[in-house]
Order: structure tokens, then sequence, then C-alpha cells
């Protein structure tokens, strides 16, 4: 059976929210807290740092964070690795869709000169078939002697 408060037709009532005490303060049931004992529980903060590879030194490079590779601290920030990634990655891109772009072209070129030349892939299958059955017939001759 379902307890008391948790039974159909039944209204809970939700109690007050209350903002949280802050750290070091006296909470109702806690012992009063002295201002060292606050400090001493707070974590320590440090600045996430990571040290770079070689890889991430030539990201940083490329993307023009550092002008050369002796000015790259030992321990760089990883929101400065971060956006130094995702400006290369970027920059990628950017290379990817101009040598898409060339590449497209030189397709465009190659086409209007075969087609100057008039071969075709209809052609070029054609004869390989009939290149194909000329052997066959030859074999099948020479298998026949």
């Amino acid at each position: 059976m379902l307890p008391a408060r948790l039974r159909p037709g039944r209204l809970l009532s939700a109690a007050p929210l209350r903002p949280p005490a802050p750290r070091g303060a006296a909470t109702a049931g806690d012992p009063a807290r002295s201002p060292g004992t606050a400090r001493a529980e707070q974590a320590h903060r440090v600045v996430a740092s990571c040290k770079p590879s070689k890889f991430d030194k030539q990201i940083l490079l490329w993307t023009g964070r550092f002008k050369t590779e002796e000015e790259i601290p030992q321990r760089v920030p990883p929101e400065m690795l971060d956006k130094a990634r995702n400006k290369a990655r970027v920059k990628a891109c950017y290379i990817m869709i101009g040598l898409s772009i060339i590449a497209c072209f030189a397709v465009i070129a190659s086409a209007k000169k075969a087609a100057a030349r008039h071969e075709s892939l209809t052609s070029l299958n054609l004869a390989k078939k009939a290149k194909w059955r000329e052997e066959a017939a030859l074999a099948a001759e020479a298998k026949t002697k």
C-alpha cells in the first residue's frame, strides 16, 4: 500500500524554498564554523594549462597566435589551444573548398578536350567490348582447331 503522502487525491505541500547558505556560514543543525575553516574547505583554483605537442605548436604558429616557435610558452591554456584548433579547422576547410573548385575547373577543361577529340564514355565502352568479342572469338577458334 502507498504511504499517505502518495495516495491518489492527496495534495502535496511543498516546503518553502530557501537560498543556500554561504560557505562557512552556520546552518541549522551545524555548529558554528570559524572563518578559517571556510578557507580550508575551498578548492585551490589553479589556472588550467597543458603542455602543447609539436603538432599543437604548429597549429599555434599557423593560426598566427605566435610568430616563432620560441615564443610559445611551456604551458598554454586549453582555451587558447581550442581556439587555435578551431581556427585551423576553418582554414583547412577553406583550403579544401578552394581545391575542390580548382578540381572542378580541371575536370571541365579535360572534358572539353575529350569532346573535341570525339571521345566519350560510350565510344570507349563500345571499343572495349568489341576488343573483348574479338579476343573471345580468337580463343574459341583456337580451341576448335
